[in-house]
């Protein structure tokens, strides 16, 4: 089966507290978005694979790939407004057909492991979708009209990328209207009607998007 990924990096850097969109940041000398195509190469080296960036930053993104020699083949989607209308963007790129399995996974997560987007693809490939969760380890409270209230860890789990779906579920997924309640992937599938699955991801799969995700970023490259 024909395997695509979308990787959407939008990101503007605000929480970082500089002018260089995360997803360009330097760790371990070379930026964040290269690590998490490098991450999908070494998974499946004939994997499709579709960078989703604004407008306004893809020509640094050109420089950035002559800067450091970095060669693998992508395609190029243009940003939208929101997640939801970049991966539409994306997913225009994508064969809507049965014989294709999709994943689409946040540019600033570069240590998913080949585990996890292996069971990912192996799950979506036979059940149509497919997204990774680890379980919550610290205790949850649930904010009130009267206060708060503790709530049980064991019955929420944590949602990672990437999430993969049957190419032509996804499409159709994606023709229904915007709404803000399309936090992700998944919650668009699921507000189509389809069941999601869950697969187990990994801890070390982190979302950089602060300057203390940078430090825990330096330090897991020198595990």
């Amino acid at each position: 089966m024909e395997k695509y990924i979308i990787i959407v990096a939008g990101g503007k850097g605000l929480r970082m507290g500089g002018d260089i969109p995360k997803q360009f940041l330097p760790i371990g000398g070379m930026p964040v978005l290269m690590r998490t195509i490098d991450s999908f190469v070494a998974y499946d080296c004939n994997i499709h694979i579709i960078v989703v960036l604004p407008t306004d930053q893809q020509n640094y993104w050109a420089e950035l790939c002559k800067k450091y020699s970095f060669k693998v083949p992508h395609q190029i989607a243009n940003g939208g407004e929101t997640r939801f209308h970049s991966v539409k963007n994306g997913l225009a790129l994508v064969p809507n057909s049965t014989n294709c399995v999709v994943g689409v996974h946040d540019g600033v997560r570069p240590f998913v492991s080949r585990a996890t987007i292996g069971d990912a693809y192996d799950t979506a490939s036979q059940k149509g979708t497919a997204i990774p969760v680890t379980d919550c380890i610290d205790s949850l409270r649930q904010i009130t009209e009267d206060g708060n209230k503790a709530e049980d860890r064991s019955r929420y789990k944590l949602v990672q990328t990437p999430q993969v779906f049957k190419a032509d579920l996804l499409h159709n997924a994606y023709k229904q209207d915007f709404t803000p309640m399309f936090t992700d992937d998944a919650s668009v599938v699921e507000y189509a009607g389809h069941t999601v699955e869950l697969t187990q991801g990994n801890r070390e799969n982190i979302k950089i998007t602060t300057p203390f995700d940078l430090m825990v970023a330096e330090a897991l490259l020198k595990q």
